[in-house]
């Protein structure tokens, strides 16, 4: 990520920062052309495509709030796929 000062637009250096959540940090800067301190605020916005992980947790999750007689179901129809 490159940060550019606003004053210059010169490259900047991130010299510290403040986590304030998950999803909102404080990046403190000093421009390394002219010597300008700021802060620039860094904020997730959305995800555009879930991680491997993050999908195969929602899948166990389902699978662990089924009732037992559907996962056996499900389980028996998956056996059924692979031996075919």
């Amino acid at each position: 990520m490159r940060i550019v000062c606003r004053e210059c637009h010169g490259k900047a250096r991130i010299s510290s920062r403040n986590e304030l959540s998950v999803d909102y940090t404080n990046l403190y800067c000093l421009c390394l052309e002219c010597g300008h301190q700021f802060v620039v605020n860094l904020a997730y916005s959305h995800t555009t495509r879930p991680g491997a992980k993050a999908v195969d947790q929602l899948l166990f999750d389902r699978l662990r709030n089924m009732p037992r007689n559907q996962q056996r179901e499900l389980f028996a129809q998956l056996g059924a796929a692979i031996s075919a």
